[in-house]
């Protein structure tokens, strides 16, 4: 029973669309329309609205963390991985949208976070590095995703780790598209608009 509430929880946690929500509040109409179509912050940030994007990304990671903290609340803390994992789903397959909803990234980092905060940290610093060196948001993403069970490991367990392996394989898939743009050269690079 706890272990449905976890995931049901985290699941609705992560369905929260904050990306569209918050831009149709700023008058800015469906993000779906504009830019890759996606409900996260590296195209609300195509709205030209940099703190429209910053908060869109705070809230995807909350969603995360928050999944993690109410496992904790239930008092099931060894569900809190679980919890995550659910929201990281909930936010990529949002019942609420048709099951298509953002890639995940920034809901992964932010139960990461939570779980292991260096495991965390350090799937940021190598976002943060990747995103210096090579100016392609995505390419930072998976380099950053593909490492976590690496950082899990270390720092978290190694269940924690292999049951971090099928979301990462999740989260690669939903960056199919980017990740065929990248290997033409036809990704645009951060700050650069997307024809």
């Amino acid at each position: 029973m706890n272990l449905l509430l976890a995931s049901l929880l985290g699941y609705l946690l992560g369905s929260i669309p904050f990306g569209l929500i918050l831009t149709r509040m700023a008058g800015h109409g469906d993000i779906r329309s504009i830019g890759s179509g996606n409900i996260g912050a590296t195209n609300v940030l195509r709205t030209g609205k940099k703190s429209l994007a910053l908060a869109t990304l705070f809230l995807d990671a909350g969603k995360g963390a928050a999944a993690i903290g109410l496992a904790h609340l239930i008092g099931q803390p060894e569900l809190a991985p679980m919890a995550g994992g659910f929201a990281l789903l909930g936010h990529i397959f949002p019942v609420w949208l048709g099951f298509s909803g953002g890639k995940g990234v920034a809901t992964a980092l932010g139960t990461m976070l939570a779980i292991a905060w260096p495991a965390g940290m350090a799937s940021c610093l190598t976002w943060l590095a990747i995103a210096l060196t090579f100016r392609y948001s995505s390419l930072s993403a998976i380099v950053a995703i593909v490492f976590a069970p690496t950082y899990l490991f270390i720092w978290a367990s190694p269940a924690i780790a292999a049951g971090a392996i099928p979301l990462v394989l999740i989260i690669l898939w939903r960056h199919k598209t980017n990740i065929a743009r990248l290997i033409r050269h036809e990704e645009p690079k951060i700050g650069q608009k997307k024809s």
